[in-house]
């Protein structure tokens, strides 16, 4: 096994990480660490959320930077303010025993632009940002990307389901030249593969972890048959044998979620509902709430999950199953963080059984029929 040492991580910043519970490098750390530290090139990753990307990008990163030049010198683009909040939070921690500051900004939209263009003026070694925002930015000459020399997309599937294509390939085109550009994603589409095609080096680095199993290998799957009349009550009976765990339930749409939400609290469940209407305050309140534990069952849209980061996730229950084959990834994926295990499990109609079918062959996963 390597130690970060090993890998040619200083041992300031391995300091900071064990400071942080963080020892052993996971497989994406091992494999693309010395990739990033030390060559010039475009890189390719595939990993899910939840493997340590963060630390195996923003390593190498935060080690080349020179911390006495006052030039933007990374650009770490992510889908979600939440996302971005905490790459943020996280490259700032491995930073704790540095001599030399290293200055990180976020940037995001939900947050009055003015006081982002005030902290951009500031000496700024590291820009994380959500695309939206950072157009704007770009387009008041609010920021300069001229002299960066790396560029991730992290979640870049996300990114472009989320409609940030455009977005993407401005940015892509105004960053110049001379940078490396490094992307991660859990699935690869074809849009991914035109901006692989595009913006980058035919002979860049490309890792794969754990390619068979494109989803988190320590989730178990199950199903169970259900009517539609009978899915609410399956479904409390669920959350009365996990009444210690914490997790969310998927719905398809934002009328589901709001029923849903208002049928479980009523039955005097501890849950809360993320659906695309709500206002950024209240949807910090809601995910403040449910990182502390004091909320216990989250109830989402896949568009509302998207960027939600949440360790010690016990289950993830489709209420339905979804409609693209990549959200069951994201979904389950949410579960089994840090190599903890985690459920998944799809409440499902007797007509969806070839569904199943499907995701099990497409993903080769394993589903368990269960009944309760």
């Amino acid at each position: 096994m390597s130690t970060f040492l090993d890998l040619g991580i200083q041992k300031e910043f391995v300091k900071g990480l064990n400071e942080l519970g963080i020892k052993k490098p996971t497989e994406i750390q091992n494999a693309s660490i010395p990739i990033l530290l030390n060559s010039k090139i475009d890189f390719v990753g595939l990993a899910q959320t939840g493997t340590g990307k963060t630390a195996a990008f923003g390593l190498p990163i935060l080690q080349a930077i020179n911390p006495d030049s006052s030039n933007i010198q990374a650009l770490i683009l992510a889908p979600t303010r939440e996302l971005v909040q905490q790459i943020k939070k996280q490259l700032f921690k491995y930073t704790k025993y540095v001599d030399n500051k290293i200055f990180i900004e976020a940037v995001y939209g939900g947050e009055k632009i003015e006081r982002q263009i005030q902290n951009l003026k500031r000496t700024t070694h590291i820009v994380v940002a959500t695309p939206g925002r950072l157009i704007d930015l770009i387009e008041k000459g609010e920021i300069n990307l001229s002299k960066i020399t790396t560029l991730v997309l992290d979640e870049a599937d996300e990114m472009l389901s989320m409609g940030f294509k455009q977005d993407l390939n401005r940015i892509l085109k105004y960053t110049g030249k001379t940078k490396n550009t490094w992307l991660f994603s859990a699935t690869m589409p074809e849009e991914i593969k035109q901006i692989i095609k595009t913006y980058m080096a035919a002979d860049a680095a490309r890792i794969e972890v754990n390619k068979n199993a494109l989803v988190n290998s320590n989730i178990t799957h199950h199903f169970i048959k259900t009517t539609i009349k009978e899915k609410s009550n399956l479904l409390i009976k669920i959350l009365e044998r996990r009444a210690n765990d914490r997790g969310i339930i998927f719905c398809r749409t934002k009328a589901g979620t709001q029923n849903l939400t208002a049928l479980l609290k009523e039955a005097g469940f501890s849950v809360d509902a993320l659906e695309g209407d709500m206002q950024q305050k209240e949807r910090d309140k809601v995910m403040r709430a449910f990182k502390n534990g004091s909320l216990r069952v989250l109830i989402s849209t896949d568009v509302s999950a998207r960027g939600i980061d949440v360790n010690n996730l016990g289950f993830v229950i489709h209420h339905q199953l979804p409609e693209q084959l990549e959200y069951y990834t994201h979904r389950s994926g949410r579960t089994a963080r840090a190599g903890k295990a985690g459920f998944s499990i799809a409440l499902i109609l007797p007509n969806e059984l070839d569904r199943i079918k499907e995701i099990q062959k497409s993903l080769g996963i394993k589903f368990v029929e269960i009944s309760i």
